[in-house]
């Protein structure tokens, strides 16, 4: 009879560990904080203007997640329209090094 009783409790132990499937995925309004959502897709494009709008895409995405805060989105985003105007002007090169630094300053590859 001793040896019953553990048994038991170990047979319903395992039952309440059956489970009718993995949880479902949170929808990508509903994801946890700080991960970026499965529709997040960076910009195309190429030469500086692509380069410009993938950095500011994933400054954004840093924003949204948690990862930076409105001053530091601000202050980045103001130094990226620089590069921005540098590069509509036709300074690839100004641009993209403007871009590097500002990439550099904040902790970004």
């Amino acid at each position: 009879m001793r040896h019953l009783i553990p048994a038991a409790a170990l047979a319903l132990g395992l039952a309440a560990c059956t489970s009718s499937g993995p949880p479902p995925a949170p929808s990508p309004q509903n994801a946890p904080t700080g991960v970026t959502p499965n529709t997040f897709v960076l910009p195309t494009g190429s030469g500086c203007a692509g380069e410009i709008a993938r950095f500011q895409a994933v400054m954004d995405n840093d924003l949204a997640t948690g990862h930076t805060t409105a001053g530091v989105h601000g202050r980045v985003s103001a130094e990226i329209a620089t590069a921005r105007a540098t590069c509509a002007a036709g300074h690839e090169g100004g641009a993209i090094g403007q871009l590097n630094a500002t990439k550099a300053r904040f902790g970004y590859r």
